[in-house]
């Protein structure tokens, strides 16, 4: 009888492959992976070709989004990796859950707070467990930052100054793909400020009480361009003479992972990868500030925007006995389109300590190796591997899933109503 933890795994697109890499070359000792389910036939084919032409694992069954009650009831996992579009994550957690099954999902955790609080009371109801899973904890300098803040170098933290770059590779992705409309990913505040709201939450050790924000689409879409002076539109890029030229077009027939994944697919679902940024129909926001008290009194200011020249962030944390600022350059990439392990890489770090009454200097940190600066590999030897004792307890449940997305739903409520917004309010913790 084998002692491995079987897994299934829900929505085999851009994220799958992440997960079910590490399953079959690191961690076969440990766990076996039994199924794929999906909407799209020809992804979960082409996810299996992966599994057994790139990483030498055997194929896995396959299931249709409307079989998934038939796949737990005939592969009898373990646990569920859900890596699905955001808004359908929820329906998958809790009825993985209600059917037994432990489940391991990709932020966000879900998108709005109605289907937060359906998972959180469907935990407390089935008593299973939800990972989330939020690898830039794991990232070197990030833990390094966390302990510094613990062990007192600048004393209690008063207030956070937080600046977050996508540029013009990354950041346009999100509004070629389903990203683009808020029903689907809650927006950037949601679906991809989650890791950093996540990540003041863990360094400060503490939870958002009050939320202000602005947001708005000022850079994409058809009306931002035409401002610009643009004459030349496409609907999609791929066999497009108007997107021949243009640096922000997906060309998914010259990317042979893109198109296995979703040119290829495209017949049975429609579903298109590389729209235009410069179209019609994108309501999520590219320019977005907040402001943020946390619990324990800690004001954070924080900016997000999709359009700019390098990808990285800035933060600064200003204490009772000092300051630290760190700064963060990180490779570009396209979701699918390279190497996992090129996803989030650093280019380049630094954390400088400024005490209040000394000389300031500079931090050490290790080197990470892989993606998210170095963060994956600790994160996927955490969940399918041997997990060794964590001072920093970096592994993350659902409150953290939850708590993390509440800012960015916040957020998202506060840009529409123009009103501060109380957390406590959105959603009801057990």
């Amino acid at each position: 009888m084998s002692n491995k933890k079987k897994y299934v795994l829900v929505g085999s697109g851009g994220r799958a492959e992440f997960f079910y890499s590490a399953i079959a070359t690191s961690f076969r000792d440990t766990s076996e992976l039994l199924a794929f389910c999906d909407t799209n036939q020809t992804r979960m084919n082409y996810a299996n070709r992966q599994l057994t032409n790139k990483y030498g694992y055997h194929q896995v069954n396959t299931y249709k989004a409307e079989q998934f009650e038939e796949m737990i009831a005939k592969e009898r996992p373990d646990a569920v990796i859900v890596t699905s579009v955001d808004r359908t994550h929820h329906s998958y957690i809790i009825r993985a859950m209600e059917l037994g099954c432990d489940v391991v999902t990709e932020k966000p955790m879900t998108v709005d707070e109605n289907k937060c609080q359906e998972i959180l009371d469907a935990v407390e109801r089935t008593g299973r467990n939800v990972r989330v899973t939020f690898n830039y904890r794991y990232a070197p300098h990030h833990t390094k930052a966390r302990e510094l803040i613990e062990d007192g170098t600048i004393g209690k933290v008063t207030s956070v100054h937080f600046e977050w770059l996508l540029n013009t590779q990354h950041g346009a992705d999100y509004f070629r793909r389903w990203h683009r409309d808020k029903r689907n990913s809650g927006g950037l505040l949601v679906h991809k400020s989650t890791h950093h709201f996540d990540l003041v939450n863990f360094w400060i050790g503490s939870e958002p009480d009050t939320v202000f924000a602005f947001g708005d689409l000022l850079f994409y879409g058809k009306e931002n361009a035409e401002q610009r002076g643009v004459t030349k539109f496409y609907d999609r890029a791929t066999g497009s003479p108007n997107a021949k030229d243009d640096p922000f077009a997906l060309h998914m027939d010259e990317n042979e992972n893109l198109k296995g994944l979703y040119l290829d697919a495209e017949h049975e679902d429609g579903y298109r990868r590389d729209q235009s940024v410069f179209g019609d129909g994108i309501n999520i926001e590219d320019t977005m500030g907040v402001m943020v008290r946390y619990k324990n009194n800690a004001i954070m200011t924080y900016s997000l925007n999709a359009y700019l020249p390098w990808e990285g962030y800035r933060i600064a944390f200003n204490g009772t006995k000092g300051r630290i600022e760190m700064t963060v350059v990180e490779q570009s990439y396209v979701n699918s389109g390279g190497e996992k392990s090129q996803e989030g890489a650093l280019k380049d770090k630094s954390i400088t300590v400024f005490p209040m009454f000394a000389a300031p200097y500079e931090v050490e940190v290790e080197e990470g190796v892989g993606g998210h600066g170095g963060g994956d590999p600790v994160l996927l030897n955490d969940i399918f591997g041997t997990p060794v004792e964590d001072r920093f307890k970096r592994a993350a449940n659902h409150i953290d899933g939850a708590r993390s997305i509440l800012t960015g739903i916040a957020a998202n409520r506060s840009i529409r109503t123009g009103q501060a917004v109380r957390v406590d309010e959105l959603v009801k913790f057990h």
